[in-house]
């Protein structure tokens, strides 16, 4: 069966109790295809089931939550699956999983988890903010995995006089810093005008990555393996 589900948490762990007995579930908020013989149930979320599933997975693994929250962040067509996959063999094991690499289940989420953390760490570095008029800071970028919010404390820190806009164009959604807290707000399309200052720097950032570029010893292979190339849509010196 595929069983359907809001894409919250709570609406997971409602799904997973329902699916836990059925070797073949296939657990999913997206739209599916369904094949012959599948049969699609929708599941209502109840909170209090939830509650106490998570509750009982705490038991198992204290930093359970943790692993479960990477992996529906993750961008991955089946990352729902294998969420389901992961915290099913964490309830038969009753202890602490992520370390059984050999097992299919586990690898399949640890790796997933690898590669939010991965491109968490990226962004810390190829985020580029632009100052607009009004003095707030506004950086648009398009992660593979919904990680707007876990990126904020990073710049918050590094940043924590300046209100900033954190604008994941693909989600469309933002995470807005006003200098002391910051929300989660949803976001299409941002009218920016930069300041002049920013205008000018701008030009120079560009103007000194030319001067310092050598076209007849370019490596683009290399480069690309230091900077990925669906990095560069919102970095001014690409431009």
């Amino acid at each position: 069966m595929i069983y359907f589900f809001d894409g919250t948490k709570s609406g997971f762990l409602t799904a997973f109790l329902h699916a836990f007995d059925d070797p073949d579930a296939l657990l999913t908020s997206k739209k599916a295809q369904l094949t012959l013989g599948q049969t699609p149930v929708f599941i209502q979320t109840d909170e209090s089931k939830a509650a106490r599933a998570l509750q009982r997975l705490r038991s198992f693994d204290c930093e359970f939550e943790h692993d479960l929250d990477f992996l529906l962040r993750s961008g991955m067509e089946n990352n729902e699956q294998i969420a389901f996959r992961y915290v099913r063999f964490l309830a038969k094991i009753k202890r602490p999983i992520r370390n059984q690499l050999a097992e299919s289940d586990v690898f399949a989420a640890v790796e997933c988890m690898k590669k939010i953390g991965l491109e968490i760490h990226h962004f810390h570095g190829f985020i580029r903010f632009m100052e607009t008029q009004s003095g707030v800071l506004y950086a648009p970028f398009s992660p593979d995995n919904d990680i707007c919010d876990l990126l904020v404390p990073h710049f918050r820190a590094r940043l924590p006089q300046y209100p900033f806009v954190l604008h994941d164009v693909k989600r469309k959604t933002a995470a807005v810093y006003d200098g002391k807290n910051y929300f989660i707000a949803p976001l299409d399309k941002a009218d920016v005008l930069l300041s002049a200052d920013e205008t000018e720097w701008q030009a120079l950032w560009k103007k000194y990555y030319n001067a310092v570029n050598i076209p007849s010893r370019e490596r683009l292979k290399q480069m690309r393996g230091f900077m990925p190339v669906r990095y560069w849509k919102f970095m001014p010196e690409k431009q």
